[in-house]
């Protein structure tokens, strides 16, 4: 994937400050601290795109930044982060759900999960989300450097079977290497028709 252009574009809370949907859009989940922000800046080769923060939960909004003119990339709040006030945590999950459940313009979301821990309730209803509005899943195992190869295969298996998922269907990554850069794109394109698809599902 050649990255021409990548803009922030807004940030959101509810649909009404959604942007327009007029391109396809990828959007990015997973518990705080997971790489979301190291991931999204990887893919499309800037340091600062999406700022990273050493406190975990520091995203509470829906950030959308637009790539190539084409194509949306939306980075969802992280969840299950102790420290972030209760009323936060309750708002998040009618915060993304609505998201999920609303946008038309939505074709896959990345599931971010660290491949150092085995996923917890939250990854597993997330999946269940997924599932239950149709939509695509990439699961990202990320922080892969961190682990030695033998260590690797065997985690990769236990979230595999953790969330009901086929080992092939997850991806390795790192932010450090950039292992699985180039895969992700893939799996993106291969769901968007092409590089450049930019028609909405119905409805």
């Amino acid at each position: 994937m050649i990255i021409k252009s990548a803009e922030f574009i807004t940030s959101a809370v509810k649909p009404a400050q959604y942007p327009p949907p007029e391109n396809p859009e990828i959007a990015f989940a997973g518990r705080s601290n997971v790489g979301k922000s190291s991931l999204i800046n990887t893919l499309v080769n800037r340091k600062r795109l999406v700022k990273t923060s050493s406190t975990p939960g520091r995203t509470q909004l829906i950030n959308f930044f637009k790539v190539n003119d084409d194509l949306m990339l939306v980075d969802l709040p992280g969840y299950g982060y102790a420290k972030v006030p209760q009323s936060v945590k309750k708002q998040w999950g009618p915060m993304v759900e609505t998201y999920l459940s609303n946008r038309a313009s939505l074709k896959a979301v990345v599931l971010l999960m660290d491949l150092r821990r085995v996923p917890g309730v939250e990854e597993i209803n997330f999946m269940g989300w997924l599932r239950h509005y149709s939509i695509a899943a990439i699961p990202v195992l990320t922080k892969a450097d961190k682990l030695s190869k033998t260590e690797q295969i065997k985690q990769r298996r236990t979230i595999a079977e953790t969330i009901g998922l086929p080992l092939e269907s997850t991806i390795l990554f790192s932010a450090k290497t950039r292992l699985g850069k180039e895969l992700i794109w893939e799996k993106m394109q291969i769901i968007l028709g092409g590089p450049h698809e930019s028609n909405r599902n119905a409805g």
